[in-house]
């Protein structure tokens, strides 16, 4: 060959650009460091890399690498918080001739619909998902699929929609194996079937009774324990309590070595069993669910079990350690900032002064009740009505009170009896107490309490944290976990009526008990908080209502080759 030969070639080589099998090595390189570095959140240097492999990938000039890199690099800008760009990449991923990763592309845009808040356009592209998967029978994709589905039903308020995509889901990932995940997502089922009026009780009891099969075959003790509470509050829902207070049981070993989920779960086994009528087993439950809320700083939480625990005392006829638990609640409510909570323990207060004789005391928390109702926007409907005719009895016991005094005659008493107040009625159908979720409030039916014979005592009502609409709460918050390097046993000291509760003073009422006929007001203060108001309170025990759960959006990563990855997750192959 001679050198005039060998010269024309090597321009012929320049003019044909750099080696494609160099790009491509290039284009491969860059694709698994932005995986890499997309799995580490770093985004930029995530979109830097997905930057270049797609420009290299336009010197190729081969469609079917272009439409993977304009893939990546879509799916890259979605999962860094910027959808309307990463819409635009995965348009131009348009499918080649086979429909390869079709499914995936349709997944990423909803999921990018689903940045751009659209539940319309992005249940349009999650539900062409889940049937592309399931037609390629990857049963784990689809179950992904179904569950994104469901929370877009869930924004545009479909529940029988998104209870139906639960219960597919939960189909999808019992054919693929995962068995915690089909557990959870009937779970979800079953809770959005109870707000929706196209399911009947047996529809209910159906999935949770499938859910409870499936935690048999669960390892995970978080998911277990945080499964079992949920099924309980479900459970709840339906007024099956010894069904609920059978979960509710199976939780508390698995949530001994987390703190805050013991909390909850004690303050859940507590409440049930005030609903069954069993008091004397509740008190241990609520005193402990009050000295951890107390240590964990949760004061509204704190509250709520200092109301639970007054209540069962009323029911056993103890009526001053009742009020005194009632205005424990009160202080607690007050230093969470919660007004709905403070009306509630007025009320509560007020009626306890009328079982002890003293109507005069009732009449000032009957105020303060109803004071604090006009500063919240949301309470039951009839609440003020309730406050006003119990304020307006207690006025008149104690205006016919003086006129007895006037005339030189004694009053009788009149001595509260265990069971007296509203002891009588059937648990599970006036249920009021306050069993509480990581998410969300749970609501018992029953309507007013059953009204006593005494003329001057008024029914006793625990205090109703779930007024609200339970379709504007649809979800339950996670209960989460702190890391306290202890285990929750040994956050509680003792128990009984005479412990010391963690986050209370008790000394003050050593000296200033409730009375019938104390005529100073000294112990209005209620008790001293040692908490600081800046503790956290937790959400999953004092949120009234709950967002709609989010969940991390799951981008499928694709390599320019002619394999497809399977599933939407973040999926890289190395060549």
């Amino acid at each position: 060959m001679t050198s005039w030969e060998m010269k024309t070639r090597h321009h012929q080589k320049e003019a044909r650009g750099p080696d494609s099998s160099q790009v491509q090595a290039d284009i491969e390189i860059l694709t698994v460091s932005g995986h890499n570095a997309l799995t580490g959140a770093n985004y930029e240097e995530a979109l830097d890399c997905f930057r270049k492999a797609f420009k290299a990938s336009l010197i190729l000039k081969e469609s079917r690498v272009q439409q993977a890199c304009a893939f990546n690099l879509g799916a890259a800008y979605v999962e860094s918080g910027k959808p309307q760009k990463g819409v635009e990449f995965l348009r131009r991923a348009q499918p080649g001739e086979r429909g390869d990763r079709v499914a995936d592309l349709q997944f990423n845009l909803g999921a990018a619909y689903e940045g751009l808040k659209n539940p319309v356009r992005s249940a349009k592209h999650y539900l062409q998902a889940a049937q592309l998967y399931r037609s390629q029978g990857e049963e784990s994709s689809e179950g992904d699929a179904c569950m994104k589905l469901a929370l877009c039903y869930l924004c545009l308020q479909d529940w029988a929609q998104a209870a139906q995509s639960y219960q597919r889901a939960g189909e999808s990932y019992r054919v693929a194996g995962r068995l915690d995940a089909s557990a959870v997502a009937l779970k979800e089922a079953a809770e959005i079937m109870l707000q929706s009026d196209g399911f009947t009780e047996d529809d209910v009891v159906n999935v949770l009774s499938e859910c409870l099969e499936l935690s048999a075959s669960i390892n995970d003790s978080e998911i277990l324990g945080e499964l079992y509470n949920d099924i309980g509050m479900s459970f709840s829902q339906l007024k099956m309590f010894q069904e609920a207070a059978g979960c509710f049981k199976q939780a508390l070993p698995l949530a001994q070595s987390m703190p805050h989920r013991l909390a909850v779960v004690l303050q859940n086994m507590g409440a049930v069993h005030n609903t069954l009528g069993q008091y004397q087993e509740a008190l241990n439950y609520h005193w402990q669910a009050v000295a951890l809320h107390g240590t964990l700083g949760s004061r509204g939480a704190q509250g709520q079990c200092f109301s639970n625990l007054a209540f069962a005392l009323s029911h056993l006829g103890d009526h001053e350690q009742a009020g005194e638990n009632y205005l424990h609640a009160l202080q607690a409510f007050k230093d969470a900032g919660d007004p709905q909570g403070q009306w509630q323990a007025c009320e509560e207060l007020g009626s306890t002064w009328v079982c002890l004789g003293n109507p005069k005391r009732a009449t000032l928390y009957y105020k303060q009740a109803l004071g604090m109702l006009s500063k919240c926007k949301d309470f039951p409907e009839g609440a003020q009505e309730r406050v006003v005719d119990k304020l307006t009895s207690a006025v008149q016991d104690w205006l016919s009170l003086q006129n007895l005094l006037s005339h030189g005659r004694s009053p009788t008493p009149v001595l509260p009896q265990t069971g007296h107040f509203e002891g009588n009625a059937t648990p599970q159908r006036n249920p009021h107490n306050r069993i509480h979720h990581k998410q969300a409030s749970l609501r018992f039916a029953g309507g007013t309490m059953a009204k006593p014979s005494d003329p001057l005592c008024t029914g006793l009502r625990p205090l109703d944290f779930s007024h609200q609409s339970r379709k504007g709460n649809m979800h339950r918050h996670k209960m989460g976990d702190t890391s306290q390097g202890s285990t929750a046993e040994s956050l509680i000291s003792g128990q009984g009526q005479d412990q010391q509760i963690p986050g209370t003073s008790r000394k003050e009422w050593d000296n200033d008990r409730l009375s019938p006929n104390r005529d100073s007001d000294s112990w209005l203060r209620g008790p001293q908080s040692e908490l600081t108001n800046s503790h956290t309170v937790m959400d999953e025990a004092n949120s009234q209502s709950s967002t709609a759960k989010s969940q991390q959006s799951q981008m499928s990563v694709e390599l320019p080759s002619t394999q497809s990855s399977p599933g939407p997750e973040l999926n890289v192959i190395c060549w």
